[in-house]
């Protein structure tokens, strides 16, 4: 058994070092949070959560309470994760939202769809977007 192990193990390693060589390394992961909350107060309202890996920031979850949208609090919360990709080496972002939240808010900060996934969840699409950072022309 103790073999077995091993060998599974020594396949693994090669595999991982395999894959490493061709897409980067795993300590490029790092994840990212911006939170939003009131001046004054350790209470978080809202934020942005996602990570940068393999040279691209993926924004999992942007959340502005509702009494505070409108105002580019949002804006600013992509300003900043993008900027902070940036100097982590990013060349691009991704992201994705539903039909029932904000492709257009997306859109304008610049991404653009490349993908759509149809009745997920039913009776919604799910629609995948991207961007080119720091100014980086679309290839």
């Amino acid at each position: 058994m103790r073999r077995r192990r091993r060998c599974a193990r020594q396949s693994s390693n090669r595999w991982s070092n395999s894959i490493h060589s061709r897409i980067g390394k795993p300590e490029t992961y790092r994840p990212l949070a911006i939170l939003l909350s009131e001046p004054g107060s350790d209470e978080i309202l809202g934020g942005l959560y996602g990570l940068t890996a393999f040279s691209y920031l993926h924004v999992d979850l942007l959340f502005v309470p509702e009494s505070m949208r409108g105002i580019g609090i949002g804006r600013r919360l992509m300003a900043e994760a993008e900027a902070e990709a940036v100097r982590r080496g990013c060349h691009a972002a991704s992201l994705d939202t539903f039909s029932f939240q904000a492709r257009g808010f997306y859109e304008r900060l610049g991404y653009s769809v490349f993908g759509i996934l149809d009745d997920c969840p039913p009776g919604h699409r799910r629609f995948y977007l991207a961007k080119r950072l720091g100014g980086q022309p679309e290839s």
